[in-house]
């Protein structure tokens, strides 16, 4: 929601000529969540813009589509580096006449391994194109590979306030990993929460984690970056009207996710940065409303936990795990509201 897409959208927009048939911008980008959500931005940006033509390609989506898209002549593609490749390759795609690159959350695509294929992009394009690179953080790699691919660059840093909400109150649990589903078993049961937001680190874990609350009982789904993008957003759809309540998801796939619902936000797995913590828990407490953020902090995690309290200038309380007695006291009450209510 900072307008990162805008940043470079408009400027493109603003110099494109919409008679040249062939590419004149491609933007890459990690997942096709976020390809479709650049697209998207891209067609509401150049709505008054006669006959110009932006086209998402990413991999799950039939090549038809695809291809029908590159012959009519797009002005912008938007892709991810595999489908991206694989349209070089096949002859469909034709880079000849680029003259804007954007590398789009490159810290990402390094993450997710796609530094040859994005160099092998690179190879394929005019030497005289501008390039513009994205990234939430800066690492070694990252700068290597601007030294190599961009031309004389300037580096602009927004500097982050790395300010949480004052309306999001943050606590954290000590927990040891093999306790993990114990607790947050025992938070669901106590806490009264109108829809939660559970983050883990890997894809893996999403639906390990999502099937196990079903199996006692919640009603979750997850969200990650295989999901087919109807199914994303069907899930989305089912949060939003209360069919289900609890959301298991990566980072990546959580990317502009705006649910007004969500009371709360878990920390299952502790991100490693502290701008992950900020933009996770930025996901409750929307619209000025109160929103509650949990943070699950295994012992040798602690340093972890100090990075972000120092980073936020918040101290995060502790919060003790509801006790056996807690859950069957409130497991009674919920019974007997039950009973009333019938």
């Amino acid at each position: 929601g900072t307008g990162k897409t805008a940043a470079f959208a408009i400027p493109i927009l603003m110099n494109l000529d919409t008679a040249q048939k062939k590419p004149s911008a491609l933007v890459l980008a990690p997942t096709r969540e976020l390809a479709i959500q650049v697209a998207e931005a891209f067609g509401k940006y150049s709505s008054h813009i006669p006959g110009l033509h932006v086209l998402p390609i990413y991999g799950g989506q039939s090549y038809g589509v695809q291809l029908s898209g590159l012959r009519r002549g797009a002005h912008v593609v938007v892709g991810t580096p595999g489908r991206v490749i694989d349209h070089l390759e096949k002859g469909t795609l034709d880079l000849s006449e680029l003259r804007y690159l954007v590398l789009d959350e490159a810290d990402e695509m390094l993450k997710m391994g796609f530094q040859e294929d994005v160099e092998r992009i690179l190879r394929d394009t005019p030497k005289d194109k501008q390039v513009a690179l994205f990234s939430a953080t800066m690492p070694g790699v990252i700068r290597k590979i601007s030294k190599q691919y961009l031309n004389d660059p300037v580096e602009i840093t927004v500097k982050s306030t790395t300010q949480t909400s004052s309306n999001i109150t943050q606590r954290y649990v000590q927990v040891s990993h093999q306790r993990k589903l114990d607790a947050l078993t025992r938070v669901l049961e106590v806490e009264a929460f109108e829809a939660m937001i559970i983050f883990v680190r890997t894809k893996q874990a999403t639906e390990e984690l999502a099937e196990k609350l079903r199996s006692r009982g919640f009603s979750a789904a997850a969200i990650n970056g295989d999901i087919a993008q109807n199914q994303r957003e069907r899930t989305i759809g089912q949060l939003k009207s209360g069919g289900i309540d609890i959301l298991v998801a990566t980072d990546v796939a959580a990317r502009g996710l705006d649910v007004d619902r969500i009371s709360h936000v878990v920390n299952y797995d502790i991100p490693h940065d502290t701008e992950s913590y900020v933009h996770r828990i930025g996901r409750t407490g929307r619209a000025g409303r109160s929103g509650e953020a949990l943070l699950f902090v295994a012992p040798r995690e602690r340093h972890l936990l100090k990075s972000i309290e120092r980073a936020t200038k918040s101290a995060l309380t502790e919060m003790q795990l509801p006790s056996v007695d807690d859950v069957n006291a409130t497991r009674a009450s919920k019974f007997g509201d039950s009973i009333t209510e019938n």
